[in-house]
């Protein structure tokens, strides 16, 4: 294979992650008993439309509810408005294009996507490593536990190629380009505030180079210094881009309900209670570990993602992908109810997955981490993705 074309090479490895990663789905579907969508031991194609894949085909066949449904409590219940519209939309439109169903629609979308995000990562990783490098953190990003879910009929694949195409665009320093694709990607899901605060961070750290006491000894009138003038007002106009596209959704959701809170409502619906920044977290380790070590617990997990950071394997994927990965980190830390969609949610720090690679070029660790994250697809399938009822009601979403 090593003699075969790039993207090739690419797509045989994620055809055949996914491939694997559908024996688990349908291995464990045979043991899918009473549900509430379809009778017990699903298809494959009944059993990976279930959670949100409902949600977005709600969304695909009758849109978006104009007035907020609430209890008796007048609390906002579960909608589609929780659900960004690019995925369906496009579902929408493929559907009426090809007559297909809207579950095959998004199925379809996802899988293509999905296909489209490797090769673009590649692409990516090859600006900070060699081929093989390269091509080991496709893979690892294929076979991550939680990547099944780039084969069902949610939104996480698209928004994987539409972020990995806006990083590969930063990277390369061709920021007006990359305008429409963050547009997209903040439409696709709720990825455009750490996005916007990561290109914020960086025209920063690009006036601290061109301004700051140790000014860059590159010229500043080059056009490939980063520093440059051009440069500089490229990149502030994407922080503007990346601004207003975080917001749009939202303010969406605003002009349609009349509700100016209509989206941040239906977020928290699922969590049963407002939104306050960091104090979930907290909740969650006094759940896990007791009033004392509960309280440490998020400062330690802090710690370790610090020390992940400034490894030396992570330092050599460069300024915007870790610049990236802080900043969803602490988009997560701010605002996220940990629970078990966490794992899904942590996906979009693919960049680590070149760290990984990188921190060995043994054929036995990258072996391993390959066969260790195929277990744990496993575990993942068969605990969270496989519905079962927990004894005090309520289940464990994916």
């Amino acid at each position: 294979m090593a003699r075969w074309p790039w993207w090739l090479q690419v797509s045989i490895v994620f055809v055949a992650a996914r491939l694997v990663s559908a024996c688990i789905f349908m291995a464990a579907a045979i043991h899918q008993g009473t549900n509430p969508w379809f009778p017990p031991a699903p298809d494959y194609w009944n059993f990976i439309t279930i959670w949100d894949g409902r949600w977005y085909q709600q969304a695909a066949e009758k849109g978006y509810p104009s007035v907020l449904p609430v209890d008796g409590n007048g609390v906002v219940t579960e909608n589609a408005w929780a659900f960004y519209a690019l995925f369906p939309f496009l579902a929408r439109a493929l559907s009426a294009l090809t007559g297909l169903g809207t579950f095959q629609a998004l199925t379809a979308i996802a899988m293509v996507a999905g296909l489209g995000a490797a090769l673009v990562i590649f692409k990516l990783f090859r600006e900070f490593a060699g081929k093989q490098a390269a091509m080991w953190g496709v893979i690892f990003v294929s076979t991550f536990p939680v990547s099944p879910i780039l084969q069902v009929p949610y939104a996480e694949s698209l928004n994987l190629l539409l972020l990995s195409a806006s990083l590969l665009l930063i990277v390369r320093r061709h920021y007006v380009a990359a305008i429409p694709v963050v547009l997209l990607m903040c439409l696709s899901r709720p990825t455009g505030v750490p996005f916007a605060a990561m290109v914020g961070l960086l025209l920063l750290w690009r006036l601290w180079q061109r301004f700051g006491p140790a000014k860059t000894a590159l010229d500043a009138r080059r056009d490939n210094d980063p520093t440059s003038a051009r440069s500089l007002l490229s990149l502030a106009a994407l922080v503007v881009a990346a601004g207003v596209g975080a917001l749009v959704w939202p303010a969406v959701a605003w002009a349609v309900t009349g509700d100016p809170a209509a989206y941040t409502r239906t977020e928290t619906a699922w969590r049963g209670h407002d939104l306050v920044p960091f104090k979930p977290w907290f909740d969650t380790g006094r759940m896990l570990f007791g009033p004392v070590l509960g309280v440490l617990a998020p400062f330690v997990f802090a710690a370790l993602f610090v020390l992940v950071m400034i490894s030396k394997p992570v330092r050599a994927i460069g300024t915007e992908l870790r610049l990236w990965c802080a900043c969803y980190m602490g988009y997560l830390l701010v605002f996220l109810h940990p629970q078990t969609s966490t794992f899904r949610m942590l996906l979009p720090l693919f960049p680590l997955a070149l760290g990984a690679a990188l921190l060995s070029k043994s054929k036995a660790y990258r072996g391993t981490v390959v066969v260790m994250f195929v277990l744990l697809q496993i575990v993942w399938v068969v605990w969270l993705w496989a519905w079962a009822p927990l004894p005090g009601g309520g289940d464990y979403p994916p």
